[in-house]
């Protein structure tokens, strides 16, 4: 069974409660925790919510000093106003360097996060002093990297979080002015040094993930641009994605086989939101229109997108046969993979049909398997996800109908023959599980 981070919480209450009645001891309550990855400490301490209403206190202190700046930013001479600006930076800065080398990381870095909004701000209003406008995404790339080197001399998640969404914020303006963000992956590695040297965060763990993908994206679309014409949308890119995505899931089924919590609660929550970026893809191609748009496209850059998809097709087989996932990953991206070539290919525009109607019994087969696999496993989540991913499927067809009545009655046919026969098989397994 796996826990997400909230429900470890509920466990660690619930063992303090049965030490509390006598069921077990401390030390049994202790262990029953650690085999989760919980903290036993935090049933009888209020610390997480410490930190939170600590983290609110310093965000409206550094609200109260902007205001304060706004309401007489006029009034004041351009000197003042650069000279409060800098010492303001530096003190509050110099006092978290302060704590950090009197051993009190966790203040440090609390007030590092103050110094990065202050340093932010700083800069705003620095360039709002002196006109500096010529370059807007430049003031958002030194504040991401003003507050690295807290980052990684803390190896604080909260603080890379904040550089990594900072950064992130930094390349999408650049790519949309037409510019590529080569020094993101400075960002990147930054990030990823923290999540292995530093305290475990999910977060920040799934901000890397979706900041790689959105790297790999970026970088396809800006070599594919016929020239500066910033951040555009290739048909391309939705292999690509698929693919990495696929890759994603093989790694979270390799980091769910190592023996600490910590690679457990990556997989369980990567698993998740992957299984989720799948089913809302499935949707959005169970429209006529998507289909349409993907036959009409040019597809001009098959060499280096198949060439991309191979890479990290290559990679998901090879993390998925050590973990004994190879069948499932390679089925799912061969057949994904077939799909496209096809669309790119060999479809012509009437046949965007055919594609929804394969894309709604897709969506039909993988939510059964969500059920089945969420009973079987006992995972709540890909139960539930299952069954509302069938519900909203039904609902969606009803208003939105395939054809005409005629033809989303048959579909619906189709899909109660899948279900049905789903769950016979599944009885029939049981049965057979039973008898022997």
């Amino acid at each position: 069974m796996r826990l997400i981070r909230l429900l470890k919480n509920d466990l660690a209450r619930e063992s303090a409660q049965w030490v509390e009645q006598g069921l077990i001891t401390r030390q049994q309550a202790e262990a029953i925790c650690a085999v989760y990855g919980a903290d036993y400490s935090v049933a009888s301490q209020a610390a997480r919510g410490y930190r939170v209403l600590v983290v609110l206190g310093y965000g409206f202190i550094g609200l109260a000093l902007i205001t304060l700046l706004s309401a007489n930013w006029d009034t004041l001479p351009r000197a003042l106003r650069m000279g409060g600006l800098l010492c303001l930076t530096v003190a509050v800065n110099g006092a978290a360097l302060w704590l950090f080398q009197r051993g009190r990381d966790r203040a440090a870095e609390r007030l590092f996060g103050l110094g990065t909004l202050v340093y932010g701000a700083s800069i705003i209003l620095i360039a709002q002093i002196y006109h500096l406008g010529e370059h807007m995404p430049d003031g958002v790339f030194w504040w991401a990297l003003g507050g690295l080197p807290a980052a990684l001399l803390l190896r604080s998640p909260g603080l890379a979080l904040l550089v990594l969404c900072l950064a992130a914020i930094w390349s999408f303006i650049e790519l949309q002015l037409g510019y590529y963000p080569m020094t993101f992956a400075l960002f990147l590695v930054s990030a990823g040094y923290v999540l292995w040297a530093g305290r475990r965060s999910v977060l920040l763990f799934l901000a890397l993930v979706g900041s790689l993908g959105f790297w790999l994206e970026a970088s396809l679309s800006a070599h594919w641009a016929d020239g500066p014409t910033g951040l555009a949308w290739h048909a391309e890119q939705l292999p690509v994605g698929v693919a990495y995505f696929a890759l994603a899931y093989a790694v979270s089924h390799g980091l769910n086989a190592q023996p600490g919590s910590t690679a457990r609660d990556y997989a369980t929550v990567l698993s998740l939101w992957i299984l989720r970026f799948a089913l809302f893809t499935l949707f959005v191609l169970s429209y006529h229109g998507p289909w349409r748009s993907l036959i009409r496209a040019d597809w001009a850059h098959q060499g280096s997108m198949w060439a991309v998809v191979a890479v990290l097709a290559v990679a998901a087989l090879l993390v998925g046969q050590r973990v004994g996932k190879a069948v499932p990953v390679s089925a799912a991206v061969g057949s994904a993979m077939a799909v496209f070539a096809a669309v790119a290919n060999l479809a012509e525009p009437e046949h965007a049909l055919a594609f929804q109607v394969l894309s709604n019994l897709v969506i039909v087969a993988f939510a059964v398997w969500l059920v089945v696999a969420g009973v079987r496993d006992g995972e709540s989540q890909a139960f539930f996800l299952g069954v509302a991913a069938i519900v909203l499927l039904a609902l969606l067809r009803y208003i939105d109908l395939i054809g005409d009545y005629v033809g989303t009655a048959a579909l619906f046919i189709v899909m109660a023959c899948v279900l049905l026969g789903a769950a016979r098989y599944w009885r029939t397994r049981q049965r057979l599980g039973d008898d022997t």
